[in-house]
């Protein structure tokens, strides 16, 4: 069984394949506004030896990120997972990002009693942020949201437990296979959404 993923939120166009066993591969190109004329020729490029056939779902980063780059990358992930008859997993680029840092080798070692919570944010339009706040087992404790910066101070001042804060990067091209990692958790949970569930989450007005 493989499964694909696909990130195009932000400046990077990141790819990554598994088998869940002994095959992980994943790559990222700097696209910047380019990705629109790019996507589908690096997919062809990176999927083989692999063939469509071969997949048994798909993962798309759903935002929040670059209006243009979050959606070619929902609306291609969508018509893929439909023509191919698979199940779609939107994920969070936000919680993406949290799983990457739980999964690297470079993060620091944690409290042997108590382990953080994980609280990402991204600069957002108009001054403000793309936040959220995830358990160390990544349960959504704050849902994705947009927030001035003085509400997210607030929010972060007052929150009743330790927590880890990251600041995401503008290329997160690199976090793409933490986005197999979030869908195969719901897969062997059982889940098997639809293409058409899937919307792009832009948490504010493009304007």
């Amino acid at each position: 069984m493989y499964a694909l993923a696909i990130h195009t939120a932000s400046a990077d166009l990141g790819l990554a394949l598994s088998n869940f066993d002994d095959l992980t591969r994943c790559q990222t190109w700097a696209l910047g506004r380019e990705v629109s004329t790019h996507l589908h020729l690096h997919l062809a490029e990176f999927l083989p030896p692999q063939i469509w056939s071969d997949l048994a779902f798909l993962a798309v980063a759903k935002g929040a990120g670059s209006f243009t780059g979050t959606r070619i990358g929902v609306v291609t992930a969508r018509t893929l997972a439909q023509q191919l008859k698979i199940p779609l997993f939107g994920i969070s680029t936000l919680a993406a990002i949290a799983q990457a840092h739980l999964t690297s080798p470079f993060k620091p070692a944690d409290s042997e009693t108590t382990l953080p919570d994980l609280a990402v944010q991204m600069l957002a339009q108009r001054g403000e942020v793309h936040v959220a706040i995830y358990s160390p087992e990544l349960k959504p404790l704050l849902e994705d949201t947009v927030m001035s910066q003085a509400q997210w101070q607030q929010t972060l001042e007052t929150w009743a437990r330790p927590y880890h804060l990251m600041t995401a990067a503008d290329g997160l091209g690199t976090t793409t296979p933490a986005l197999l990692d979030l869908a195969y958790r719901d897969w062997q949970r059982g889940d098997r959404p639809d293409w058409s569930t899937v919307l792009p989450f832009y948490g504010q007005s493009p304007v």
